[in-house]
């Protein structure tokens, strides 16, 4: 590889992203946006039913949004009963905690106070910490808006803490409507035609493993993705990465789209030729 040549990243998203393809591309780069899934909405909601019925009879004491889309979801379905203004009332009487930016944006936009919110890197730990610090928790229900998947981790912490746990799932992760370029993403990885790949989501890997499975090369993609540098968002991600046995080359400091591309484009060359030569 020389200077001239340009770093070939593979980005896994959640969707086309021209954003990311635009980042990328403006620092020299290669780009391959491979969409890895898509949020799908329960088709069965008695989860966030039984959570509106224990709200509005004053048995939770806190509530925690993770996600601005799971957030809207859930609104979604309480709306198919009941009024908005009446989830944003009862929402009113209990401690009100978010995880990152995307959930304030959207509980500022329905006029809902929020009591904290977790510092970044904006993950579970961070949310603890907050709990922790601000919101006593022994005695009181917890109720937790899930993102995709049960985070079990952040359940026994809890739990560890005195709380009861109510869990309200709202929708689950797919693969995108069109796996094509998921598919092709992976077998390319294989083929040795990236020399980066870059995550923007835990969940987006979990979905690349799926699909390697799928096309029975699971192991083959791991082999191969070890040899590129694997450039992460930030440490929810990087756990993830690391869970399927593969090192952690790039995180930023700031789990910023635009702070990721720029230091995989200064970092990335060197740590690959010292992969190449090793």
């Amino acid at each position: 590889m020389t200077s001239e040549t340009p770093l070939r990243v593979c980005s896994f998203e959640s969707r086309r992203s021209p954003e990311m393809q635009s980042l990328l591309e403006r620092y020299g780069c290669e780009a391959t946006i491979a969409p890895s899934m898509r949020e799908v909405p329960l088709d069965e909601h008695a989860a966030v039913f039984h959570f509106v019925e224990e709200l509005r009879a004053g048995r939770i004491g806190v509530v925690v949004f993770m996600t601005g889309v799971g957030a809207r979801a859930l609104l979604a379905a309480v709306e198919t009963r009941f009024p908005k203004e009446d989830l944003f009332r009862w929402l009113d009487g209990v401690t009100v905690v978010v995880r990152g930016p995307k959930p304030v944006a959207v509980l500022r936009e329905w006029g809902v106070r929020i009591d904290h919110r977790a510092p970044e890197p904006n993950t579970w730990r961070e949310l603890l910490q907050t709990l922790d610090e601000f919101v006593p928790l022994t005695g009181k229900c917890v109720a937790v808006q899930e993102y995709g998947v049960p985070n079990a981790e952040f359940y026994a912490a809890l739990s560890s803490r005195g709380a009861t746990i109510l869990t309200v799932p709202v929708y689950r992760w797919e693969f995108p409507e069109d796996p094509e370029p998921l598919r092709t993403a992976v077998h390319d990885t294989i083929a040795g035609k990236f020399d980066v790949l870059m995550l923007t989501s835990a969940n987006q890997l979990h979905n690349v493993i799926k699909m390697a499975d799928a096309e029975g090369v699971r192991e083959a993609w791991l082999a191969h993705a070890a040899k590129c540098v694997i450039a992460s968002i930030g440490p929810t991600a990087s756990e993830t990465i690391q869970s399927y046995g593969l090192p952690v080359d790039i995180e930023p400091a700031h789990g910023k789209m635009g702070t990721l591309v720029r230091e995989t484009s200064e970092r990335a060359p060197t740590i690959l030729a010292s992969k190449r030569v090793g």
